[in-house]
């Protein structure tokens, strides 16, 4: 039984996807523990002893490797530990595996931050400040070429087959509205899309835990999220 500590983020779906996923053929079993980011749960000795970034998602794998425990924090970390575990969707060969591990840290150093970026100063940022919202939605737009070209001529992000990149990068095109994209300028995109979207694996993972996330509306939230309560020294 694996432990996840997470929250309906891009970042948690990302690992509630892959456990979806591996848990379809292999009979894992796994539960998830909801870390109430909006609440302040990140800043709870107990998550912090496993996730010292306090950041979600997080996971305690009683079997890791040798038969002991072992805790992960970092999405990324986390899919390719999970892929190497359960021997799914991470080719053997080295240059295949290496190609899926580039499109990882595209999502990883790219991707991720960079959307993360757009959806706060077009959502969340208590003042429309222009500049920002132009450079991270232009930044967004440029991200989507980038996997929109990737795309030409092929099914997946990293070659002819489902991997962790693909799984990683999925969850965060999800807002796509939010993030100022118009799905007619990346049609290799949007097909890629629509076709990790039918999988049921990954409805059921995106699902995990949409119904406890609330929209972000009160002043304290907003602080813990984004204010004083962030920075402050533990």
């Amino acid at each position: 039984m694996i432990d996840v500590h997470s929250w309906a983020t891009p970042n948690g779906h990302k690992v509630h996807i892959m456990l979806e996923e591996c848990g379809q053929q292999l009979g894992r079993d796994w539960q998830v523990h909801a870390v109430n980011i909006g609440a302040g749960d990140q800043f709870k000795p107990d998550f912090l002893a496993i996730s010292p970034n306090n950041k979600i998602p997080a996971i305690i794998d009683p079997n890791g490797p040798g038969g002991q425990p072992i805790s992960l924090f970092e999405s990324g970390a986390i899919l390719v530990y999970l892929a190497s575990k359960f021997d799914r969707f991470l080719p053997k060969g080295d240059r295949e595996r290496f190609k899926v591990l580039e499109w990882l840290m595209f999502q990883m150093g790219g991707v991720g931050p960079m959307l993360g970026q757009a959806h706060h100063f077009r959502l969340y940022a208590p003042e429309k400040l222009e500049y920002a919202i132009n450079r991270y939605t232009n930044e967004a737009k440029r991200l989507y070429g980038v996997m929109d070209r990737q795309l030409a001529g092929q099914e997946w992000i990293a070659g002819n087959e489902y991997t962790i990149a693909d799984i990683a990068i999925f969850p965060w095109l999800r807002s796509w509205q939010n993030q100022g994209i118009d799905w007619a300028d990346f049609p290799n995109l949007k097909v890629w899309f629509d076709r990790i979207a039918a999988r049921p694996a990954v409805q059921r993972g995106v699902a995990v835990l949409a119904d406890a996330r609330k929209p972000l509306t009160d002043d304290k939230s907003r602080d813990i999220l984004f204010g004083k309560t962030q920075y402050e020294k533990r």
